[in-house]
């Protein structure tokens, strides 16, 4: 079924969307933004893991991924590779080295066809353009297990095209993240760094009456840097400042109907005996049709007055532009979400053998979209805010052969466009995954975001 959780953990600092602008492979969702999709939430795997493993079914252990870079002459294709990956029993440490081989190309080529006497390169000349800086992206992650359930991670990565080092220090169970700088990305698909970004967050699991809580620390230092934003203004979310906040939800499942796994599923009788044979994903067994809904509310309150005009680098180049932002200091609302899931299939066969289609409406903030419907009564000419609206997130997956899938994600705006009326698509991922039978629920998911012109190859265990 389509997480709930989004409900609850996109208010907050910590929630991951995958990104191929990072060497992690992740950047932050910005709250108070709309929910992302769930085919764009990042793996819980390491992405130092996810390459080990992956290295072992693509040709030198080499990885393509896909995303718009700073500066054009470097395209859009890249290549990451894990270099180096020692280990212990409760320490592992890992290199990423990553090119972008346009450019590389382009210098070559421009040697021979430009040289009017038509010379062989020199070596010298060649290497010149080998040991051009701007090409690579270097990334080193280790991790100490403390106890069977808590850890430490560190990690800094290092990109050519930009001044400075991207480093985290995030600490599990009761989570404690830092990073000089965290990139974040809005519902536009637009980027921002945050030049200090320090969070520390306590999550209950969910109850058995389906009761969860979440509090948490937040401080922002520095002015927000928009990576490829043009002419906008950066989130009031970003801005420098102290926040504290707490929230809860309520959840609620019920099946309508549900085919439960038997044994006869499992096993399965050939011409050579018995074998046992599970579903390519234990997420996936049985064919049902069910019901789950989220209700909760939260809490924010910020200690540093949000008043004051702040300057925001809008462009990534230095230049700056002065814009007033207005932060509520104190505030307080309620979100929601309800969901539909309908599943065809156990997804054990090779043919035609899954069908799934998930709907959630989201409702992000009560208040705003009060607010909203108050407004449509007025001639008013207010600016409309993003998360007033509410909107349909639509999964649907389809077995293309054995453990090949097909799926979309895709997120409807029940609101109108500017000189459009009704609903409008917002965004959409296509995504095709190999489910690995031996993880239970473990994936190898390539997608890519016509939105945000990219995409990337992952590993996902354990998650819708």
């Amino acid at each position: 079924m389509a997480s709930l959780k989004s409900a609850m953990d996109s208010a907050f600092w910590d929630l991951n969307v995958s990104s191929p602008h990072t060497l992690e492979g992740s950047a932050k969702v910005i709250p108070g933004d709309p929910f992302p999709l769930d085919g764009a939430r990042a793996s819980r795997a390491l992405r130092i893991q996810q390459l080990s493993l992956l290295g072992n079914g693509f040709p030198l252990g080499i990885i393509p991924s896909y995303s718009p870079a700073s500066h054009k002459d470097l395209g859009s294709f890249s290549l990451q590779s894990l270099l180096l990956r020692p280990s212990t029993s409760n320490w592992w440490l890992g290199l990423i080295g990553q090119i972008r081989p346009k450019k590389l190309i382009s210098s070559i080529k421009a040697e021979f066809f430009t040289n009017d006497e038509f010379e062989v390169p020199t070596f010298k000349d060649a290497a010149r353009h080998f040991l051009d800086k701007s090409l690579y992206s270097v990334g080193l992650c280790t991790q100490f297990l403390l106890t069977p359930a808590s850890s430490v991670k560190l990690s800094t990565e290092g990109d050519g095209e930009k001044k400075g080092r991207r480093s985290k220090l995030p600490y599990h169970d009761i989570t404690l993240e830092a990073a000089w700088p965290e990139l974040f990305i809005d519902h536009k698909g637009q980027y921002w760094d945050v030049p200090e970004s320090i969070s520390l967050d306590l999550s209950s699991l969910v109850s058995e009456q389906g009761l969860r809580y979440r509090v948490g620390v937040h401080k922002n230092s520095g002015h927000p840097q928009a990576v490829n934003a043009v002419n906008d203004e950066a989130p009031t979310s970003l801005m420098p400042g102290l926040c504290a906040k707490a929230a809860f939800s309520y959840e609620k499942r019920r099946d309508l109907w549900r085919q439960k796994e038997t044994q006869n599923d499992l096993m399965v009788k050939t011409n050579k005996g018995w074998f046992w044979r599970p579903s390519y994903d234990v997420r996936l067994k049985e064919p049902h049709a069910a019901v789950s809904g989220i209700f909760g509310g939260n809490f924010a309150a910020w200690f540093q007055d949000g008043h004051n005009s702040v300057a925001v680098d809008l462009r990534g180049n230095g230049n700056t532009s002065s814009c007033t932002k207005k932060r509520t200091p104190v505030s307080a609302d309620f979100f929601g979400s309800v969901c539909y899931s309908f599943q065809h299939g156990k997804f054990r066969e090779l043919y035609g053998d899954l069908t799934r289609i998930d709907a959630r409406l989201d409702i992000g903030s009560a208040s705003a979209l009060a607010k909203r419907v108050f407004n449509s009564f007025k001639s008013s000419n207010t600016s409309i805010d993003p998360i007033s609206s509410p909107r349909i997130n639509l999964i649907f997956q389809q077995q293309v052969a054995g453990p090949i899938v097909f799926r979309v994600d895709s997120k409807v705006s029940l609101a109108s466009l500017p000189g459009k009326r009704g609903p409008h698509i917002e965004e959409f991922i296509y995504s095709l995954s190999y489910s690995l039978r031996l993880l239970q629920s473990g994936k190898v998911v390539a997608w890519y975001s016509p939105k945000r012109k990219e995409g990337m190859i992952e590993l996902r265990v354990f998650e819708f």
